[in-house]
């Protein structure tokens, strides 16, 4: 007489813990895609701009408003897209620059010891020092900017690059060449692809600097841009609009960062690249 009690039990069991379980995987998404993270954010920065003026420390609300009147007028697309078009730019050309130098510096003591103390001293010196020696030599325009972000963006992949190489166990490259395999061969098809999850990151690291140092650039040498937006909104005290700015500006490179990110996973999957969750990766 006791089996169809335990069976009830079991059941009313079941049926008590599905709720739980429903709300553990409601919590779950949340923290997951970040909801709660910017629920936070957001009820602080609503809740710090009750003692202030708008002119001073907008609302969520504010800034809003703000932001739509400057994407009603067009400005926040254009200035968006010539910020995003100059860090593509210097960016990728940073990246080209210096997974060649990075590479070298890994497989040649020679170059290893002449490039090392040159990109140990500068690269602990930030792109914006160079900003009014750039404009003076290479002028106001676009020029000015790509060779800042280039600058910004090579230390991060040469290091990273070279670091790669030299990790790679040196019995692979001995048993290739064994095989009579040429270094070139060699270079193609053991070095690269060992160091590709090596270059992904600095490449993605590099992206960081190219946002910063364009802003940079855009503030004090420029007419259009996100920041020359962000930099000359203090002048008719729309704070409004300089958050808007710097959200756009974060929302970019959150973007770009998950599409590079994105493509490493459907490209470079074979080479140990793919999109995990954990926190900086």
């Amino acid at each position: 007489m006791t089996r169809p009690v335990e069976i009830s039990d079991a059941n009313a069991a079941v049926r008590e813990s599905v709720p739980y379980a429903n709300i553990s995987s409601a919590v779950n998404f949340l923290l997951d895609s970040g909801l709660v993270s910017w629920a936070i954010i957001f009820a602080g920065w609503g809740i710090i701009s009750l003692f202030y003026k708008a002119t001073f420390f907008p609302s969520p609300i504010e800034t809003m408003v703000g932001a739509w009147e400057l994407l009603i007028d067009g400005t926040l697309v254009k200035f968006s897209l010539i910020s995003l078009w100059r860090v593509f730019q210097g960016w990728f050309l940073g990246s080209a620059i210096a997974v060649p130098i990075g590479v070298m510096i890994g497989r040649s003591r020679i170059i290893r010891k002449i490039m090392e103390p040159l990109v140990d001293y500068f690269r602990f010196i930030p792109a914006i020092a160079y900003l009014t020696l750039f404009i003076m030599w290479f002028g106001v325009g676009e020029r000015s900017k790509i060779i800042l972000i280039v600058y910004a963006t090579s230390f991060t992949v040469i290091i990273n690059t070279a670091s790669g190489v030299l990790g790679i166990e040196p019995n692979r490259i001995q048993a290739a060449r064994t095989l009579g395999t040429s270094e070139f061969k060699i270079l193609l098809y053991v070095i690269l692809p060992e160091c590709v999850p090596y270059i992904f990151t600095g490449v993605r690291l590099g992206l960081g600097g190219a946002f910063t140092s364009i802003i940079a650039a855009e503030m004090l040498a420029a007419k259009e841009g996100l920041g020359y937006l962000i930099f000359t909104s203090r002048l008719y005290f729309r704070v409004d609009w300089i958050l808007a700015g710097v959200i756009m500006l974060g929302l970019l490179g959150y973007l770009t960062d998950k599409l590079f990110r994105v493509f490493g996973e459907l490209v470079l999957r074979r080479y140990g690249i793919h999109d995990v969750k954990e926190f900086g990766q």
